[in-house]
């Protein structure tokens, strides 16, 4: 049976943040708006708006109506997904107000820099 235990400790973005990162870049590099995207993918603009920001974790079939209305494929937006979490490019929020001096600090990713037991860590968008 295999062993899914983090052995790192390295604090892990969420799937969700990471995918919101690169649908923003995608429509920012086109010069569209929200509105837009939103429009031509039957969604609302602030649901697209909070699937942008890593706070709603889109179905499928959002996914697949966001990347129809970017011109893009789902294997692409997920090969790029995968690239920014190799790469280690998803930047960290800390939600230790003690450490950090105030609630909501974003660090910059530190490659293999391995966390403190019992730290709190949520990617932002």
């Amino acid at each position: 049976m295999a062993d899914f235990r983090h052995t790192d400790r390295r604090p892990r973005p969420l799937l969700r943040t990471v995918v919101g990162e690169v649908l923003r870049r995608r429509r920012q590099e086109q010069c569209r708006t929200l509105a837009e995207v939103a429009r031509d993918a039957n969604v609302s603009v602030q649901y697209l708006s909070e699937v942008e920001r890593g706070r709603k974790e889109p179905s499928s079939e959002i996914l697949a109506a966001v990347c129809d209305s970017l011109r893009i494929e789902l294997a692409d937006l997920l090969a790029e997904v995968r690239q920014d979490l190799t790469a280690g490019r998803a930047a960290v929020l800390s939600l230790d107000p003690a450490r950090s001096g105030r609630a909501g600090r974003v660090q910059a990713p530190i490659p293999n820099r391995p966390g403190r037991r019992g730290d709190v860590m949520l990617l932002a968008a």
